[in-house]
């Protein structure tokens, strides 16, 4: 495939991916399930952290939480007290590495976050300057200071230490960027579209590199950088909107939807 048809490819499989249609499959669907931005935004952060594994046990797990958050989660972190009686809501909780101790000091570094500034969003200031890395690294900083366990540090990626970071883009992704399917929320305002990473995973990268997008063997941050600054020739405004192709993609193990890569 010479690299006129891979991008004409792209673009009909971004076409075809990112519509409302694989909401359900797909742990974006978390935070749709609310209309309040602080429900969505703290659904999210949820929902992508434990976006790892199997979809159905992701969404399953994921609702969990929610559940014992009586499915208010932003209303929840605002005005709960997590003492040691609350914590009993979610006991025995687990998603293969992330513990109930890992769920516990989540909520915990999450209230104080939230507390502080109403919104996840000011924690990635530096994303204002078009610095995500920075903005990450920056979000990650003030999370971990209230983290009880250092154990749960692994669960907050730092692409600082060259980490993929591919949750934390993808939450990024769904409170920045905002298109006309109804897919991203475009809650955050104050960081452009146009300064996200791509999420890199290994379907997502197995795709780039099958398209010629990324030629860098580790899914790590550089190989994050390669893959974005390709996707921002094609579309300099909205790189990731190549995100849900991509992963879609390398999910359906190369066997493209009906009519898509089929034009000469």
């Amino acid at each position: 495939m010479n690299p006129k048809q891979a991008e004409a490819l792209l673009r009909e499989a971004a076409d075809w991916y990112n519509r409302p249609h694989f909401i359900a499959l797909d742990p974006i669907s978390i935070p749709h399930a609310f209309r309040k931005s602080l429900d969505r935004e703290v659904a999210g952060l949820l929902a992508a952290t434990l976006a790892w594994g199997q979809r159905p046990t992701i969404l399953r797990n994921t609702n969990r939480i929610l559940d014992a958050m009586e499915q208010a989660p932003g209303a929840y972190l605002l005005e709960q007290t997590l003492d040691k009686t609350e914590r009993l809501r979610f006991k025995g909780f687990v998603h293969r590495t992330f513990s109930e101790d890992d769920l516990w000091g989540f909520l915990l570094a999450m209230q104080y976050l939230l507390k502080q500034e109403g919104s996840f969003e000011p924690y990635f200031r530096k994303a204002y300057k078009g610095d995500v890395m920075g903005g990450i690294v920056d979000f990650r900083a003030a999370f971990v200071r209230r983290l009880p366990l250092p154990r749960t540090h692994k669960h907050i990626s730092d692409p600082g230490a060259n980490s993929a970071a591919k949750r934390i883009n993808m939450f990024l992704r769904w409170m920045v960027r905002k298109d006309t399917c109804g897919v991203d929320f475009g809650i955050w305002k104050n960081i452009h579209p146009a300064s996200l990473q791509c999420p890199l995973d290994v379907h997502s990268g197995k795709t780039a590199r099958q398209l010629g997008l990324l030629h860098r063997k580790q899914n790590d941050w550089k190989a994050v950088e390669e893959l974005t600054g390709r996707l921002r020739e094609l579309d300099p405004e909205d790189p990731v909107r190549f995100d849900f192709a991509l992963f879609g993609l390398g999910v359906d193990g190369g066997h493209l939807p009906p009519g898509i890569g089929k034009q000469p």
